[in-house]
């Protein structure tokens, strides 16, 4: 088996690919396009952090943001983002965060605004293809890390250097190669095209895959499906600790 974890960078996709023994590569693709040619094959499982499956209108949130948030408390909460309603995601950048309220009557932050390319890239891939619904499935970085340390939210921003070297240690505990992989992705790509949490996310991600293989959670429980098919969920596994 082949275990891929997936993180939207500056430029593009950082892909952290990891086998059934100790090999690993680094990648970066342009595009989820370009991503899925390469990796596609049934055996692989590739976790990605972007929202899959989205609400089409509406008020209510996807009940995996509420869920996550309400797990993560008030200090990693806001690291969870709404995700825009599927309309705003096909409508010009600039015209988005004015539809996103027209239906949900919420606005759409900046930080919303600069990944919608690659949530349409996404939603586009998944709604055309099913075999890589099969394949590809939504994590969140934070619920990761909460799952694998035992339900135990991370004290610090990924941001700051307190907090990448948290959660390198979290990492560190369940796979041993986690700071070859940081230093060959440091060496390889520039800060100002992979930056050093976009390695950790899709690092976690990548080894939530591996450890968790056949054995995954889900928030929620029974995920909802989208209007096109696609679970609205997040996937994790849980060391001691997380019920």
């Amino acid at each position: 088996m082949i275990f891929v974890g997936t993180d939207g960078c500056k430029k593009g996709w950082l892909a952290v690919k990891l086998t059934d023994g100790l090999e690993w590569e680094t990648r970066v693709f342009e595009d989820i396009g370009t991503l899925w040619v390469d990796f596609h094959d049934a055996a692989i499982i590739l976790l990605i952090d972007i929202p899959i499956g989205l609400k089409d209108d509406g008020p209510n949130e996807r009940e995996c943001d509420l869920l996550a948030r309400k797990l993560l408390g008030n200090k990693r909460a806001a690291s969870v983002f709404r995700p825009p309603c599927r309309k705003a995601v096909y409508s010009p950048i600039d015209k988005s965060s004015d539809i996103n309220f027209r239906i949900t009557k919420k606005r759409l932050p900046l930080q919303t605004l600069n990944i919608i390319p690659k949530i349409r890239e996404v939603d586009t891939l998944l709604s055309n293809d099913q075999s890589a619904r099969l394949q590809i499935r939504e994590i969140h970085p934070e619920i990761c890390f909460w799952a694998l340390s035992g339900g135990r939210p991370m004290q610090y921003s990924k941001k700051k250097q307190e907090g990448f070297f948290e959660r390198q240690k979290i990492l560190e505990s369940v796979y041993t190669k986690t700071e070859a992989i940081g230093n060959e992705a440091s060496s390889d790509y520039r800060r100002s095209e992979v930056a050093r949490d976009d390695v950790i996310d899709a690092l976690v991600a990548a080894v939530t895959a591996k450890i968790g293989f056949n054995r995954f959670l889900t928030i929620p429980d029974t995920p909802p499906i989208d209007s096109k098919g696609l679970r609205m969920e997040m996937v994790y596994f849980p060391l001691e600790g997380v019920a």
